[in-house]
């Protein structure tokens, strides 16, 4: 018999998922609960498992398709008692199938394979995580798939891992031969959605920079001292003390701390400060969320910050924690150049860049001295921000900045 497996409900009012990745082909043989495929719904990714063991007969669309709630997503031909028990849905009271999505670990691509303790041996346990579609390239390679560590989730083995294994047995060629290969990547999944995302925002926003040079020098000698001395507290670096300013800042300057519906002509300003932090993670840039920023104080700031950014590096922060920034921080760190132009997070109304700190000579009460110096490189809505009032902010978290005793003076 045919079992239709269709996409579920994967929660929060979601409608409809794009196919990033089938994990099967048509006439794998599965085993239940194996891997199906990879949906991404907004920024989260999950894998639909199996409800039943049997073989693949048909697969509901391309990599990049995206497929309504209740579609048919795969069809399974299984044996008689081969499906699990069905369960009414709350809502609806009809019978269907609890499969629950899993969560996907970002760094599943592009990691190096991790290999078994004495490789060459096979695996001291028994038969390795795969999926089927894995299984068929392994054979097709002659790979035995208990020699191949697996960076998936659950030490899942992926295709990149059976490839990466492949290419380490091969002999290197005497005469590299010319490569004029053009590899065609489809613009699927987390590097759609931000492609989407940022075109709209370039846009609908009449973008307009700002950059203003802060020296940063007593700012950094307070965190070197504090995390010298509150070694337990936890590591502080730059971002809690730019968090802190803006929220000093920001209160003075409620215009920039806003979400503007330009659809309806109504700006939302917001009392509470909700700090988006733009974070690279292996599938792309996410933001995810610090929310009521002006009552953490700096350790706090610290923590939820690492919090996040590790949530978002391995596909596990929830949809809560992507949304409803009402004004973003952007940061290269140490590669952060000496300016840019970021884009806006659309609906926001400003994004504060951070670039890296380097020692400049400057000049102080007409001497030339050395001190650590970083710029701001900020862009702001100008349908909603006037020039004078983005100075205005950014002339306040100089100053907050430079002078870092009066974050701390109500």
């Amino acid at each position: 018999m045919q079992r239709v497996v269709k996409l579920p409900d994967i929660g929060e009012g979601t409608t409809e998922a794009e196919i990033v990745g089938w994990l099967v082909k048509i006439g794998d043989v599965i085993d239940e609960e194996d891997p199906l495929a990879e949906v991404m719904t907004d920024k989260a990714t999950v894998e639909i498992p199996s409800p039943a063991a049997g073989r693949v007969v048909a697969l509901g669309g391309k990599v990049g398709e995206k497929l309504a709630v209740g579609a048919d997503l795969v069809v399974i031909e299984t044996e008689a008692g081969g499906e699990r028990e069905l369960a009414p849905h709350p809502a609806r009271g009809e019978r269907e199938r609890v499969d629950t999505p899993r969560p996907v670990h970002a760094e599943r691509e592009g990691s190096a394979p991790k290999a078994w303790e004495g490789e060459g041996q096979p695996a001291p346990e028994g038969k390795p995580l795969a999926a089927p579609a894995v299984r068929n390239r392994a054979r097709d390679l002659g790979i035995d798939l208990r020699l191949v560590g697996g960076t998936g989730p659950e030490g899942r083995i992926t295709h990149s891992d059976v490839l990466s294994y492949a290419e380490s047995r091969q002999a290197p060629a005497s005469t590299p031969e010319p490569r004029d290969e053009i590899e065609d990547v489809p613009l699927a999944g987390l590097r759609r959605a931000i492609a989407e995302h940022l075109q709209e925002a370039w846009r609908r926003i009449p973008h307009f920079a700002y950059v203003e040079a802060v020296d940063v020098t007593a700012v950094e000698d307070l965190r070197a001292h504090l995390n010298q001395t509150h070694a337990a507290r936890g590591h502080l670096t730059l971002l809690p003390f730019l968090m802190r300013a803006i929220v000093r800042a920001v209160a003075e300057h409620p215009q920039v701390n806003a979400r503007f519906d330009d659809a309806a002509g109504v700006l939302h300003r917001h009392r509470a400060v909700h700090i988006g932090i733009a974070t690279q993670t292996p599938a792309g840039l996410t933001v995810p969320v610090v929310r009521h920023a002006e009552r953490l104080d700096l350790w706090q700031a610290a923590a939820e910050i690492a919090r996040l950014a590790e949530a978002a590096r391995v596909a596990k922060a929830k949809r809560e924690e992507l949304t409803g920034s009402t004004i973003t921080i952007t940061s290269l760190g140490a590669l952060g150049g000496l300016m840019a132009t970021p884009v806006i997070n659309h609906p926001e109304v400003a994004i504060v860049g951070v670039n890296r700190i380097d020692e400049r000579p400057v000049v102080r009460d007409g001497q030339v001295a050395v001190r650590k110096m970083m710029n701001l490189s900020s862009s702001f809505d100008h349908r909603i921000v006037d020039g004078w009032e983005a100075a205005s902010f950014i002339a306040k978290v100089k100053a907050y900045l430079e002078q870092p005793a009066t974050l701390f003076i109500d």
